[in-house]
Formats: structure tokens, sequence, C-alpha cells
């Protein structure tokens, strides 16, 4: 395998509503950002892959308009992925390990403000059994949350524990949408949003946009200090009818764990991309993440949950740990689909 690593990370604060900037404006800063990070500009990137969705949008490839905030002539290698940004990751990845390239740049963004999102999230189903439905994201997950009680596996309490942690630590992220100390307590004590889940234990309706920079090798090193290598990388997807699959575990990121090697060493850290608080305890299983390893210190997806960008942001977070000397050894997570149908895993280690 070609050695590649993420050599820089750049993100917009995220935010409830972004109205005064179309997408390519809020994408921008983001793009120009991590480039500038590591002296570069479009012209020493060798493929660019993007991850959004033009259900967001409301209009058929809307992404080709944000390639205005890349800069794409004279003509540029381009890929995009109807993904978080995340699988755009991988895309890249792979191009690089073919060798063509040494450089790429990802990036993803959304504005999930302008729609009702939990029902924009419905186009994801099966559309002839359930999309037809319209059953919403969040009633979704809370029957996921009740299968997880029902269970025995975990209790409400478990739940408020991971809200609670996660917004915390989000008081040290700058770009967190939502940060606050409360206790636990304090979430037991919330109204139910769709029983057993409360507000808190679901996601903030996020815009903003992140941006990626990797490259292979000896580019890598010439260009930052401490690159954070790409040491495993794999995801995998389960069955589209939630009726044959356990929601209770994820064996989607227990097969992927497995394939991207996260049990070959300690980690230091690992970025989760649940968007509700009992996701990240399924998860965490799926894992099997030592006691010692610090989860989701960016405060996770329930700080911020930018569509299509949180899995992205995961890997930027875990990046940045392990170029700043934070962390040797990182794991990284991003889900899509309903009920964590679609699962990748990103190790990420130091020299």
């Amino acid at each position: 395998m070609r050695d590649v690593a993420v050599i820089s990370f750049a993100q917009t604060p995220m935010r409830r509503r972004v109205e005064e900037l179309n997408e390519v404006e809020m994408l921008m800063p983001a793009v120009h950002g991590a480039l500038r990070q590591v002296d570069m500009t479009i012209d020493d990137i060798g493929f660019t892959c993007s991850g959004s969705t033009d259900y967001l949008a409301g209009m058929a490839f809307s992404f080709v308009s944000t390639l205005d905030a890349v800069g794409p002539w004279p003509p540029i290698q381009e890929s995009h992925v109807e993904m978080d940004g995340a699988w755009a990751l991988y895309e890249a990845w792979v191009k690089l390990q073919i060798g063509e390239i040494d450089t790429a740049l990802v990036y993803a963004y959304a504005k999930s403000s302008p729609g009702d999102l939990p029902m924009v999230l419905s186009r994801q189903l099966d559309p002839i059994t359930m999309g037809p439905l319209w059953p919403d994201s969040v009633s979704l997950a809370a029957l996921q949350a009740r299968a997880l009680l029902d269970s025995g596996k975990a209790t409400e309490a478990d739940f408020a524990e991971v809200a609670a942690r996660s917004r915390r630590a989000a008081l040290a992220n700058p770009n967190a949408q939502l940060a606050w100390d409360c206790p636990a307590a304090d979430v037991l004590a919330e109204d139910y949003l769709v029983a057993p889940l409360r507000r808190s234990d679901c996601p903030p309706i996020t815009d903003g946009a992140a941006a990626i920079v990797l490259a292979a090798g000896d580019v890598a090193r010439s260009k930052v200090e401490r690159p954070a290598w790409i040491r495993g990388f794999d995801h995998r997807i389960e069955p589209i009818h939630l009726g044959l699959r356990d929601l209770t575990v994820s064996e989607s990121t227990r097969i992927a764990a497995e394939a991207a090697g996260v049990a070959d060493g300690p980690v230091d850290v690992a970025e989760i991309h649940a968007p509700f608080s009992h996701q990240e305890l399924i998860v965490r299983d799926a894992l099997v993440l030592g006691a010692d390893t610090s989860i989701n210190p960016s405060g996770g997806a329930l700080a911020a949950n930018a569509m299509m960008t949180a899995g992205l942001v995961r890997i930027g977070e875990v990046a940045n740990r392990i170029a700043s000397g934070e962390a040797r050894r990182g794991v990284a997570h991003a889900t899509s689909g309903p009920c964590l149908q679609q699962n990748l895993v990103c190790v990420l280690e130091g020299e």
C-alpha cells in the first residue's frame, strides 16, 4: 500500500442557518483555508473529489456549480459522490493508491436549513415499501433507540450521558454549533421529542463546509512536519430494509473496523459520527474501543451535524490531533443512511 496522509484540514464555523451566503460562498473559506495551510493552490492538486446531495439544494447536479469555489479552469480531474465527504476522501485515497497522482483535495458542504431535513432524509429509504410512508429520520432513530433499550444493552441515562459529554466537549471547539455544560440529569428532565429520544439526544440542523488535502509519501513529508498517515480504510453497507438487520448492533462498522485494523494498536482518540446519542453507544461497541480512548473530543455530530460534511469532519478532527502531537493513533468513523446503514472507518497514525 502506498503511504497517504491528511496534511491539512479546514472547516467553516458550523451554524444553524447561513442565509447570507450561497453554497459556493460558504464553501470557499474551507477549500482555500485547507490549501493555504500547506502553501498550495489548485494547480498543485492532482485530483479533486466532493461530497454533497442535490436533495438539499433542490436541483439536479447542484454540485457542479460549487466547483466555482475550487476554480476548475483550466480543466481539472474531478469527481463527486452523493454521500458524506468521508466517502469522497475514500475515492481520493484509492486514486492516490493507483499512483497516477500525488495530491488530492476533498471537500463537502451542506445547507440543511432551507428545507425540512428529517423529511428530506426519508428519500434515502427503499422507494417501494418504506419511502412512500415518509417516515422522518428522527422517528426512525427513535425506533432504533427503543430497540436498544428493550434489548437491555443501554438505558436512557446512558443516552443522556453521551449528550451531556458531547456538548461539554464542544465548549473547546470554536467551530461547534451547540455547546453547553449541563449534567445528564438536566437532559433526562427534558420532555421527549420522539420517545425515547429527547431534543438533546438529537443532532442540530447545521449549515457548513469542510475540506481536506491528501498527499502521498515524500510530498506529504515535504509539506508538514507531522502528517496524519492513513493506515487503514474500509467501508461497508447493510440492507436498506430495516427489518432485515438487528438495529441494536452495527455489523457493518464491526467488519469495517476489522478490515481497517482498528485493533492492531492502541487508539488514543476516536471521532464517531453518531447523529443521535444512542448511536454512539452502538458504534463504540462495534469499534471495541478501550477505556482510555478519548471519544469525540470535538463534540461530534451532537455539537454540529452538517449533512454530507460531518463524517469528513471526523477524519479532519482526528488528523489535527495527530498533527499536533496530541494523539499518536486515532480512529475516525462516518455514517450515512437510516439507523447506521452505511459505515466507514479510517485509522490514522503519526510517524
